[in-house]
């Protein structure tokens, strides 16, 4: 599944109402579902994927994430190319990500998805990163639609990609709702432009793009214990990006908005107690 151009209004349904929604899903408190086929793949955490405390950053995390999703789609057959046929692409819509520990540079990970929905033009999937022993370094949440991109409209899932992502069990963890509620007395910042670095294969910012942007206006030592991302629309080449920040004890919302302060996405980040410098381990609260 990949970034796109503009998330539409999950709550309002798709045109043609008559025809039936295809629902499948499947919903449990197993960590992994219990299954053996979901899709994983390993990986080691590279130099130029950590930040100054060398540790893997949350921007890497959400790549590796987003790369796992590609990955399936592709050995499945109903990838990037597949898309492209049918003038199709997945665009992202929401994202909660929780990190219980950020590994550190060398450590051997492990990432897998879990596609556990697919409702009418929704698809929703899970992600995790485990160490090669097991344990739960971060896990995710994910909201993804299916557009026509030429139309600009949102297309109900194809059988053939019903028929081939294989609908397990969701994660356990503490789901939050998809909309973030902005607080009030949001900051205006200094504009910027949006620029070729930014960009993704479809020509818009990428996801974890704005993930970085946002993180620009965190506060001195304030360790990101949850991530979550509300996509409203797609910036593209030489837009101009003004950012609305909201900062609290443990919380920063960044509205990252266009000239007329409408949103093209809200990142709310929430903070950890500490960082335990023997080992560099990640305590939350």
């Amino acid at each position: 599944m990949m970034s796109g151009s503009k998330a539409p209004d999950l709550d309002a349904g798709l045109p043609n109402q008559g025809i039936p929604a295809i629902i499948i899903a499947k919903e449990g408190t197993a960590s992994t579902g219990g299954k053996t086929d979901m899709y994983t793949f390993d990986s080691r955490v590279r130099y130029s994927e950590t930040g100054e405390d060398g540790l893997l950053s949350l921007p890497a995390i959400v790549d590796y994430f987003q790369d796992a999703s590609t990955f399936q789609s592709e050995d499945l057959g109903i990838g990037i190319d597949f898309l492209k046929e049918k003038d199709l692409l997945w665009v992202m819509s929401a994202w909660q990500v929780v990190v219980h520990r950020y590994p550190a540079l060398g450590e051997k990970i492990r990432i897998g998805t879990i596609p556990y929905e697919l409702r009418g033009f929704m698809g929703l999937r899970n992600f995790f990163m485990d160490t090669e022993d097991g344990e739960r370094l971060a896990q995710a949440n994910s909201f993804w639609s299916l557009i026509n991109h030429k139309k600009g409209v949102p297309v109900r899932v194809l059988p053939e990609m019903v028929e081939k992502y294989d609908v397990e069990e969701r994660l356990q963890m503490d789901y939050a709702p998809r909309k973030i509620a902005v607080p009030q007395g949001g900051i205006r910042q200094e504009p910027f432009r949006v620029e070729r670095q930014h960009l993704d294969g479809n020509h818009h910012v990428n996801n974890g793009q704005y993930i970085s942007m946002a993180m620009a206006y965190l506060p001195e030592n304030f360790a990101i214990r949850q991530m979550r991302a509300e996509y409203k629309k797609s910036a593209l080449l030489h837009d101009i990006v003004v950012p609305i920040i909201v900062t609290e004890a443990d919380r920063v919302t960044v509205s990252l908005c266009s000239e007329d302060e409408a949103p093209f996405v809200v990142v709310e980040l929430l903070s950890l107690i500490h960082i335990s410098e023997p080992t560099r381990r990640v305590v939350i609260s």
